[in-house]
């Protein structure tokens, strides 16, 4: 995600490197290259023209810190006019009402229904409402059946009507179902289609009008950049909606249309998609995006995803663990299995400052994970829990059950030995000391 952008941002900041201070040239040299950088990202020419111009009159009126290097000073501008961009602040999503009623809508192939049920199952579990999807599709031959087991995967119940071919109709009695059935948040999946027509348009007002939504989300394939932003336009012409949600943000997008969108349209990103999983849906924070496409990592939201996984109750056993010494491959196979949950461990990495830029070329995908756990999952209660030891005899075995060489159980082994120093050191309580009394000092 936005790998391109940061790599060719990085190499625009070099510009004003070994420059004492900052002047009319340099920094007009520098937000050229700012400028090619966005355009090749696809955001929008007018948008990456005012952001430039912004970047370089700030840069002009401001005098280098002695703290800084006209470098730093000019990534802090730029970092601001990019937070500033996408929308400044997180936007919650409007949730009055009884029910609350969000009306989804966006093209076909936009990821659309799957959102639907993303939403519903965060705000079921990261919210705690109840709420209901409701299935107004009734075009697309698969939509209602796809809405349907989305529901059961989740847990949330579906509202659909197979022979009625009136959306605006089912959308009034699956509010009515809801109110009957106590359900406080009423999800309605609207129909797509390839590209924008009139038929369609008039269809989701007059769903609007009907139904009167607390809140109304255009969701959009972040991967279409500009054509993003264009259909974003005709959408909130005729509807006004209140936000946007970009899917397939995991995916090799450019960055254009969440760069773009709220300058064009002037309504915030509420939600992005990160994945394929029903849990791969998170708020969107303006600030920490701005900090991830500078590579400046993002461990706020980083130490969120981790919380969600793992409890206070775990982690605190596993640092006893860890302090006596006690590690086993059964732990290191609990940590695989959690990390996966978190998410695409790339993704994740690009979280961490400094380190996504280090293992953008590195091959992080699950496949490398497979040959451990075969390994681990081929070893006996005992030898998982380190109570034996593994002699030449146990290594043969387990190697060849696990369809590994030996060659590759015993680099594991001696990683994991390496691991497990190392997470002792530091668990050790004089190290962590020694490392609070640092920050105290810092």
């Amino acid at each position: 995600m936005f790998d391109n952008l940061s790599d060719k941002l990085e190499r625009a900041f070099k510009v004003l490197k070994g420059h004492g201070k900052i002047s009319e040239i340099n920094v007009a040299e520098t937000t050229k290259e700012i400028r090619k950088a966005l355009l090749d990202a696809d955001v929008n020419y007018k948008v990456a023209k005012t952001f430039t111009d912004s970047v370089k009159e700030k840069a002009l009126g401001q005098n280098v810190l002695t703290s800084l290097t006209p470098g730093q000073l000019l990534v802090k501008i730029t970092h601001d006019e990019l937070r500033d961009l996408m929308g400044g602040e997180m936007q919650e999503i409007n949730l009055k009402g009884n029910p609350a009623v969000i009306l989804m809508s966006g093209l076909q192939g936009s990821g659309k229904t799957t959102l639907s049920g993303k939403l519903a199952n965060f705000l079921k579990n990261k919210k705690g409402k109840s709420p209901l999807l409701v299935a107004c599709d009734i075009y697309r031959p698969a939509a209602i059946n796809q809405l349907t087991v989305l529901g059961q995967q989740i847990g949330i119940p579906v509202y659909s009507e197979m022979e009625n071919k009136n959306p605006v109709q089912i959308a009034q009695n699956g509010i009515k179902y809801a109110k009957d059935h106590g359900h406080n948040v009423v999800i309605i999946d609207t129909a797509g289609r390839l590209a924008v027509d009139e038929d369609m348009m008039n269809e989701i007002v007059a769903i609007k009008y009907a139904i009167n939504p607390s809140e109304i989300l255009f969701v959009v394939d972040a991967m279409t950049g500009q054509d993003a932003v264009n259909t974003a336009k005709t959408f909130n012409d005729r509807l006004d909606f209140d936000g946007v949600v970009l899917t397939k943000l995991d995916g090799d997008t450019r960055g254009g249309a969440a760069l773009s969108i709220k300058s064009v349209v002037n309504k915030p990103i509420k939600f992005v998609g990160t994945g394929e999983k029903m849990d791969a849906i998170d708020i969107f924070y303006p600030e920490r995006m701005a900090d991830r496409i500078l590579g400046m990592g993002d461990i706020v939201s980083l130490v969120e995803k981790v919380r969600n996984e793992i409890s206070d109750e775990d982690a605190e056993k596993l640092q006893k663990k860890i302090r006596k010494g006690q590690f086993s491959f059964n732990d290191m196979l609990s940590q695989i299995n959690q990390l996966k949950k978190i998410g695409n461990l790339k993704d994740i990495a690009s979280m961490i400052p400094g380190v996504g830029k280090q293992l953008k070329d590195a091959d992080l995908s699950d496949e490398k994970f497979k040959p451990i756990i075969a390994m681990i999952q081929s070893m006996t209660p005992d030898e998982r829990d380190c109570s034996v030891k593994l002699d030449t005899r146990r290594k043969h075995r387990i190697a060849k059950g696990s369809g590994c060489t030996p060659a590759q159980m015993n680099d594991f082994l001696v990683n994991f030995e390496h691991a497990k120093k190392e997470m002792e050191k530091t668990m050790n309580p004089a190290n962590i000391k020694r490392m609070e009394k640092m920050m105290k000092k810092g």
